[in-house]
């Protein structure tokens, strides 16, 4: 008989073992009390038994590493959405997405007509240090060709990301220069920003985007609010579209800077006690006293509909837009031997007023699960709020009396329908084929002298986009395969202008001339704006007159 191998499959088995230890009843108890029901220790054996047979006796070669990873996702499907096995080769790429920083060249880039172009280097970085510019691309990556040869953003990680203190030579191709231009980049640190932008929309309007929430999220959050209330913020509107979520400790230190103390943020149930909990603000928060508006819509998930709700529940805040994703299922992070990572879900997310934040699952019905925002789209929802139908039983109250909503998600106090009326299949083409990025990049590129004598207070009211510029995006389009349509051409025009103008100032001035212009064609962003008077009310501590606005 031939012997059990050591090699990585095997290590990963203990994953089963660590399914019934996180249920926390011994082994032998199962066995007495269930007689059999819950064998675990003899479908791991079984299980075990399997696998050898397979490594063993089967007719083709079989690589077991895989096997395992495959039928690991498969089991976890019959448990719930969000419970997930991440392999040791994709964990740090997992991580990196939560952690404060990760370690690589620096820069911002997008790929266009499988290219990698460099939109802006990350400030301080390795790539600025050795003098990379926006609308740069990159060609080679150690002397190995990138370009034409279906890279993806992974595979971009993988190349450019690397230990503090290792090199990579990148070749560039750059506007004006006939050949490559070669860098030596030495990789170091490079800082992640949650906190996309802060700014005064107006003498006391503040406005703070915030894209996840991962390790540096509140102390970001923390300094951008503490530099608005230092230019004479009085109101603020917080804005979670689509931000996904992260750690749900960040989200709490955020909304207890907004609430008194003593009031409930979050509370979570799960099997038995152990980990149940409630989350209670504590601290001495830096804006409990202001009008608050916080946007949400179908793309908002998990910590930010903590966020969002902890404050609608406690009247602090109004919330806009559209009812959020319903994720509300807790995952604990758990360090497997072969140092991959199993995220169990272990609990529950329920906001102060009692409602279920995650909507409604089939435990085998991971694909219908998947598709509920496109369902959501089909039915109306995104249009019209009587389309989203409540039971009875799922109504909830404030702490001042006004109904909120369970059942999955977070249901706005102000509904804002989507706005299709630029969308048409000839502005989706060139989003598509990323030409309106492309086009901007070398626009920027070509007048960058021009452009920088510029403050963004200047370009944002003397910059204008002529219909020349709108001409040459055409004729890139139809280079590229995007079919000229006259009448849908008109129908975008005027988002196509606002577009070109926010990308264009991105590469000038960053997130800060970016978001400024894009808000002003959102409209979550502009209703908000007219419901600063619903949003008083709630800070003076009275509810707020449905049918006004101000």
């Amino acid at each position: 008989m031939n012997k059990i191998k050591n090699n990585s499959f095997y290590i990963k088995l203990p994953i089963f073992l660590a399914l019934a230890l996180v249920c926390g009843i011994f082994i032998g108890a199962i066995m007495s009390k269930n007689s059999g029901k819950n064998n675990v220790t003899g479908n791991y054996l079984k299980y075990m038994e399997i696998l050898n047979l397979i490594d063993r006796d089967y007719v083709d070669t079989v690589n077991m590493d895989d096997l395992v990873d495959y039928s690991i996702d498969k089991m976890l499907e019959k448990l719930d959405p969000h419970t997930a096995y991440i392999p040791k080769k994709d964990i740090d790429m997992a991580r990196s997405q939560l952690e404060g920083n990760f370690e690589g060249i620096g820069i911002e880039f997008n790929i266009i007509k499988d290219t990698i172009y460099v939109v802006a280097p990350i400030s301080g970085g390795p790539s600025e240090t050795v003098g990379l510019l926006a609308g740069d691309k990159i060609v080679k990556v150690d002397d190995k060709t990138v370009a034409g040869v279906n890279i993806t953003n992974m595979d971009v990680f993988g190349k450019l990301r690397g230990k503090k203190g290792t090199k990579v030579k990148v070749s560039i191709l750059r506007k004006g220069n006939k050949g490559l231009l070669d860098y030596t980049i030495v990789r170091d640190k490079i800082p992640t920003f949650s906190v996309d932008v802060s700014y005064m929309i107006d003498k006391e309007t503040g406005y703070i985007k915030v894209s996840r929430f991962a390790e540096n999220t509140y102390f970001e959050f923390k300094e951008a609010l503490m530099n608005l209330k230092a230019k004479g913020m009085k109101q603020l509107i917080l804005d979670l579209k689509d931000n996904p979520g992260g750690y749900m400790n960040r989200a709490t230190d955020m909304a207890d800077e907004f609430l008194g103390d003593n009031r409930l943020i979050v509370y979570t149930d799960g099997k038995g006690t152990r980990y149940d909990s409630k989350i209670i603000a504590e601290r001495d928060g830096d804006f409990e006293k202001g009008a608050i508006i916080v946007l949400i819509n179908e793309g908002s998930a998990s910590a930010s509909e903590i966020v969002s709700g902890a404050l609608q529940d406690n009247d602090r805040a109004l919330i806009v837009g559209r009812r959020s994703f319903g994720k509300g299922l807790v995952q604990s992070p758990i360090s497997l031997s072969d140092q991959s990572e199993l995220r169990l879900t272990i609990s529950r997310y329920y906001t102060p007023s009692g409602r279920c934040i995650q909507k409604p699952y089939e435990k085998e019905g991971i694909d219908k699960y998947n598709s509920d925002l496109a369902n959501r789209y089909k039915k109306g929802e995104f249009f019209n709020a009587d389309s989203v139908k409540f039971a009875d039983s799922l109504t909830y109250k404030t702490t001042r009396g006004r109904t909120v909503y369970g059942g999955g998600g977070i249901m706005p106090d102000v509904f804002v329908p989507r706005d299709t009326s630029d969308l048409t299949d000839y502005l989706l083409d060139l989003f598509n084929k990323n030409l309106i990025r492309e086009y901007t990049l070398d626009y920027f590129t070509n007048n960058k002298v021009r452009l920088q004598t510029m403050t963004f207070e200047q370009y944002k009211a003397t910059f204008e986009v002529t219909d020349a510029m709108l001409k040459d995006l055409v004729t890139l389009g139809t280079k590229s395969g995007a079919k000229y349509n006259e009448v849908q051409f008109n129908k975008s025009k005027s988002f196509l202008k606002a577009n070109i103008k926010a990308y264009i100032a991105r590469s000038l001035y960053g997130n800060a001339g970016f978001y400024p212009i894009i808000n002003e064609t959102d409209e979550i962003y502009m209703v908000a704006l007219k419901q600063f008077g619903k949003a008083k009310a709630l800070d003076k501590g009275k509810t707020f007159d449905k049918e006004k606005d101000r």
